[in-house]
């Protein structure tokens, strides 16, 4: 789920850039999505850009954004500008790379800022952490992948870090698997990409499998998985109570203190932070 570190407050960068970029590569459009239509192709490709660089660790020069979104170097350089004057785009001075710009920021935290669930997630999680003492998330289903909201990282000298945005294929996360479970099997196919790619050696990547582990899932209440994303890492989810929730709450342990016993104390407790979030949320629409 997220990269895990031995000491000090920088979060590794190494498994969660390949992750991402392994989730770039593939070019996985959801089943039964269109492309997008040619009357908005200009606002198409600004988003484009935007997405591009901000899912990017690092700066991409011209040429690499170009290759990238195969886009005509003449519309690249007029989006480029106007980004950078508006300050969406940051380059350096000679403009040879470019990255996410600050105001950038102002968007994603005004989201976080006004979204209820989020909003409401805040003290429950900052008390599920120190109950479990455990990196815990909310993250929320966005097409065929989830998305991190909010995380309040363990206090152990072994523990995880993780970001706020950061994407990961549903199919290999308990939040993923947790959300998937909660719907039904023509839905999870029409959001899933035709191809499941891998993450790590354990990445579940047979849509058969994936149904097995779904439907227990849906059994138990809970989703759980291994390695799936993160070497040395297990996680539990739990989805929200709703009849049509895109959200949930996980637990990040590493394998070495994920006994039966401690996984059973995570589930519980992510299992009352859920219904807890989802009861505030209702008060704040």
């Amino acid at each position: 789920m997220t990269t895990m570190h031995t000491s000090g407050p920088v979060a590794a960068a190494t498994t969660t850039a390949a992750s991402e970029s392994a989730v770039q590569a593939a070019d996985v459009q959801p089943a039964g999505v269109s492309r997008r239509p040619e009357s908005v192709k200009s606002a198409d490709r600004t988003v484009d850009v935007l997405e591009t660089l901000a899912a990017n660790d690092g700066r991409l020069t011209f040429s690499e954004l170009q290759r990238r979104l195969d886009v005509p170097k003449s519309s690249l350089h007029a989006i480029l500008r106007t980004l950078v004057a508006r300050g969406w785009v940051d380059t350096d001075e000679r403009a040879s790379a470019y990255g996410i710009g600050l105001r950038a920021l102002r968007a994603g935290a005004s989201f976080l800022d006004r979204d209820p669930v989020v909003q409401a997630a805040g003290t429950v999680l900052t008390r599920l952490r120190h109950h479990l003492d455990e990196t815990v998330h909310l993250a929320r289903l966005d097409g065929c992948d989830v998305v991190y909201l909010a995380s309040r990282e363990s206090q152990h000298h072994l523990r995880v870090a993780s970001r706020i945005g950061r994407r990961l294929p549903a199919h290999a996360t308990a939040l993923g698997k947790a959300l998937l479970a909660a719907r039904t099997w023509e839905e999870v196919d029409r959001v899933l990409p035709h191809r499941l790619i891998a993450l790590t050696d354990h990445t579940v990547t047979d849509r058969q499998t994936l149904r097995e582990e779904l439907s227990d899932t849906r059994v138990r209440g809970w989703a759980y998985e291994a390695e799936q994303n993160t070497p040395g890492l297990a996680c539990v989810a739990v989805a929200l109570p709703s009849s049509s929730s895109l959200d949930a709450v996980s637990c990040s342990i590493p394998l070495a203190r994920a006994t039966d016993a401690h996984l059973a104390e995570a589930v519980k407790a992510i299992t009352a932070a859920a219904s807890e979030i989802s009861a505030m949320a209702r008060v704040r629409y």
